[in-house]
């Protein structure tokens, strides 16, 4: 028995209700013009529900109408603000488009729509006004006043038995609302839900947001890992080193290091709050001099080789350079230590080498998986090569850890 009574408790059942009289103002309207609204025939009803459909028919060819009515349909269709469907499976979004029409497709479903909303309507508010009039019957039977027969169901005589039956019109009135209004929900699902251009352009977004929340924590694993693994790298050795001058070196490096992590850290949380704040500049291959002396200043030898103009390297290039450049001296330091390192940067009108060398530490697997990683940094490095359109080779090289990556410039 609750479960039937539901529908009646629901918000949406009555601004679903709303929106089927709204659908019939335009007819009322035509009607109250011609042949008029003074207790009209079966014929005039007829009437009143033809005259409209070319001016609907007219108005589907707008493009912003399809949007106007969608927007409706969110609204007052589907429950909660701007429409989240509920069904057993909990809540999603409602699959009802805000955009205009871009097709003759969507407008020829637009104007199904609207005919459908203005006849659907019209039946409603008529049952709306048939069931009211004679629950307003009913107690003037129940009274002894005079009876206006106003409903097309008579009430006949007068008497107190009347009044049980005085809620079973209002009750059937919105058991008939609430299924009419969930039947104009499925249609409009079917009528102003999305085009197969607005579902794929739907779907190439939500790729897009994907690919930049990866971005995003590739980024921060990068930036906050080097800079702890630098931290490490260089307490450690102010430690074994016990010398004060060695030990404010090291302390300079980490303050340095942990600084560039926090911006870092602040750009990505200003992108990912979007909160309209304009992030700070992400740095490029033409700082990474920063990179080398982080890791010379953690006691490595770091003899770094550049070729060619820096500043002519595309930007998505050299953003993705520094990184890729920074996760190799952050696995170097982390996986081998202080050891020596080779780095050569090489720019042509085409492309972008990295190459990062380290000796492999004694006693390190064929594999080399004890100098450089196996994990989610060396994939990375890949990752943000093939994103690129370019490549990247990792592993051992001639008793030597070798990245190796190529990038092309257009």
């Amino acid at each position: 028995m609750s479960r039937l009574l539901a529908p009646l408790t629901r918000a949406v059942t009555y601004t679903r209700w709303l929106h089927l009289l709204v659908g019939a103002i335009i007819a009322l309207v035509c009607g109250a013009v011609y042949p008029g609204l003074t207790r009209p025939g079966y014929g005039q009803w007829a009437l009143m529900l033809l005259i409209p459909v070319p001016l609907l028919l007219a108005a589907a060819v707008i493009p912003v109408v399809r949007r106007a009515e969608g927007l409706q349909a969110r609204l007052m269709l589907f429950p909660g603000a701007h429409a989240r469907v509920e069904d057993g499976s909990g809540p999603r979004e409602a699959g009802v488009s805000v955009a205009p029409s871009a097709s003759w497709r969507d407008r020829g479903r637009t104007a199904v729509w609207l005919v459908l909303r203005l006849w659907a309507g019209c039946a409603v508010a008529f049952v709306t006004g048939q069931l009211m009039a004679l629950a307003l019957e009913l107690v003037d039977a129940t009274s002894g006043g005079p009876v206006e027969a106003e409903s097309l169901i008579p009430v006949p005589g007068h008497g107190w038995a009347y009044a049980l039956l005085v809620p079973v019109p209002p009750l059937v009135l919105l058991g008939v609302v609430a299924l009419a209004g969930r039947l104009m929900a499925s249609a409009a699902l079917g009528l102003l839900g999305p085009s197969a251009a607005e579902r794929l352009a739907a779907l190439e977004e939500r790729t897009e947001q994907l690919l930049e929340r990866n971005r995003i924590a590739r980024e921060l694993h990068d930036s906050i890992g080097h800079a702890l693994t630098v931290a490490v790298v260089q307490a450690g050795a102010a430690r074994a080193a016990a010398d004060p001058a060695f030990t404010d070196r090291a302390l300079d490096a980490i303050e340095e290091t942990g600084r560039a992590a926090l911006e870092d850290l602040e750009r990505v949380l200003l992108v990912l709050r979007e909160s309209g704040q304009p992030a700070s500049r992400r740095p490029t291959l033409t700082e990474a001099d920063r990179l080398l002396d982080s890791a010379r200043a953690s006691g490595a030898e770091v003899d770094a080789e550049v070729l060619g103009a820096l500043d002519t390297v595309p930007g998505p290039v050299s953003r993705e350079g520094y990184r890729i450049l920074q996760e190799a001296l952050t696995n170097v330091l982390r996986h081998s230590g202080t050891v020596p390192i080779r780095v050569a940067v090489t720019v042509d009108d085409a492309r972008l080498w990295l190459d990062v060398r380290n000796p492999l530490p004694a006693g390190a697997p064929v594999n080399g998986r004890g100098s450089g990683g196996s994990g989610s940094g060396l994939r990375g490095i890949r990752e943000r090569a093939a994103l690129l359109g370019g490549r990247a080779r990792t592993g051992p090289d001639e008793g030597q850890w070798r990245v190796h990556v190529e990038l092309p410039l257009g």
